[in-house]
């Protein structure tokens, strides 16, 4: 079995037990009757937290591929209380939970040990279950003793830094303070959630003996490990789990479903381990597995990316190209080897590659970004422009576009644009000062009344209204 060989982002891990922690400890007792309307406005919040801590894949086609199999499952769902999210938490750890609200979470770990598609909608079903049955509410309804200094201490530690054996220590401190405070699922809620976990799997046509299979498997890594998947720490029963999981097979659902129904899993464990910080580790996996089958698409492109991360250059070209023999048509593979040239400085490469890639999947926002910026770098700035301006459009919050605007503006000699995006990178940087420099510069180009002179006059209230800035851009307390 092909498994991930170094753990990464402990700090993280520790990170999303604790905030949920946190979340609960700040509610004292006001979570007396627990409530949808609490439920609600207590996921968000965790789920804010762990955006803002960068703990969330930022992978928009696996976010996306994950948030289709979870629309599918919901899909009969004529009842739900909530508008669920579907999230990847960017860890080598075997997990997944669900938060009160409608919030489900499945590590990126687990995601790679997953053989197919149904068994990760198992997963996701499994979870949905638990929050169709308000477990987790109930389980916090229970929960009012807690050591709130203890829980602040564990919280501060995790988001206030450190490293080596300090991060590790605040890491097995807050799973230990998580299993002291019982905020793991019961049997019956295990029970519970396969029960239903499996009605929803079978009834949109995926293969209920998937989720079966799927224990087995983190029981067989669990034996053939030196560690226990965190996932068995907060679904307990796994033998009995298993057993009830078999009876209902056995006896409700004998018919076998589908392995997959929107497909593409490979691609989306590969984007997964491209995105690892262990480049080696990655290495090692992609060699693996083209041990056992030498022409895997997804493994030939996720090799190429990992060796030209590496610099081995050659290399990386040579299994793009075999990558291309056998899927010409490969949007993902043209795309990251138009990058690949582009980063190299081949721009006439770089170009016709990713106008390739855009022909195939023209929504595709790496694509676009370095097709903008290879136009850029060409001097052709009409086109890079309408490539930026479509890259901002459908990614508002990246803040790196608003310094390409601005670069090119000023190309152009159009100094008001230049100057109003530099203000807007400059303040979604949070240094305000350059920002209102740019702002006030930018104000002189436009006439009063205008549009644009409306929208720089709301940038500049808006700064004037916060604390003075300090030089590091931060406000003065």
């Amino acid at each position: 079995m092909t498994r991930p060989e170094t753990p990464y982002k402990t700090i993280k891990i520790s990170a999303v037990i604790i905030a949920f922690l946190y979340i609960l400890v700040s509610a004292g007792t006001a979570f007396a009757s627990f409530t949808i309307e609490d439920e609600k406005k207590l996921g968000k919040e965790f789920y804010d937290k762990l955006k803002e801590k960068g703990v969330l894949v930022k992978d928009a086609k696996a976010s996306g591929y994950i948030d289709k199999i979870g629309k599918l499952l919901l899909s009969h769902d004529k009842t739900s209380f909530f508008d669920f999210t579907f999230s990847i938490v960017d860890s080598s750890a075997i997990n997944a939970f669900a938060t009160p609200g409608g919030y489900v979470y499945i590590y990126s770990g687990l995601i790679e040990l997953i053989e197919n598609e149904s068994q990760l909608a198992g997963v996701l079903a499994h979870e949905i279950g638990h929050i169709k049955a308000r477990h987790i509410a109930k389980t916090i309804e229970s929960s009012k003793k807690i050591n709130l200094t203890t829980i602040a201490a564990v919280l501060a530690g995790a988001f206030l830094g450190g490293g080596g054996e300090l991060t590790a220590a605040v890491a097995s401190f807050s799973m230990a303070t998580a299993t002291t405070l019982n905020l793991k699922y019961s049997r019956e809620h295990e029970e519970e959630a396969d029960r239903l976990g499996m009605s929803y799997l079978t009834r949109v046509g995926y293969d209920g003996k998937s989720m079966l299979d799927l224990l087995k498997i983190m029981r067989k890594y669990e034996f053939y490990s030196d560690s226990v998947p965190s996932y068995f720490l907060t679904h307990p029963g796994t033998e009995d789990r298993i057993i009830y999981l078999d009876g209902l097979l056995q006896t409700k659902y004998k018919q076998r479903g589908a392995e997959s129904i929107i497909g593409g899993l490979g691609r989306i464990k590969t984007a997964l381990i491209i995105d690892r910080k262990d480049l080696d580790s990655s290495l090692r996996y992609f060699q693996n597995v083209l041990k056992e089958n030498p022409d895997d698409t997804d493994a030939l492109y996720g090799l190429a990316v990992i060796q030209g991360k590496l610099g081995k250059i050659s290399e990386s070209f040579s299994n793009f190209e075999r990558a291309l023999s056998i899927s010409p048509d490969d949007a993902d593979i043209l795309c990251n080897m138009g990058i690949f040239y582009f980063n190299l400085g081949k721009i006439p490469e770089a170009i016709y590659t990713l106008r390739r890639a855009r022909a195939i999947d023209e929504t595709d926002a790496d694509t676009i970004l370095y097709l903008g910026r290879a136009y850029d770098t060409s001097g052709d700035y009409n086109a890079a422009l309408d490539l930026y301006k479509e890259f901002m459009k459908k990614n508002p919050d990246d803040i790196p576009i608003y310094y390409n605007l601005a670069m090119l503006y000023g190309k152009m000699n159009v100094s008001g644009q230049s100057h109003y995006n530099f203000g807007i990178f400059f303040k979604k940087e949070h240094k305000f000062k350059s920002a209102l420099f740019h702002f006030r510069a930018a104000e002189k180009f436009f006439p009063p009344g205008s549009e644009m002179a409306g929208k720089i006059k709301e940038e500049i209230d808006y700064i004037n209204k916060r604390p003075e800035p300090r030089e590091d851009g931060q406000a003065k307390d």
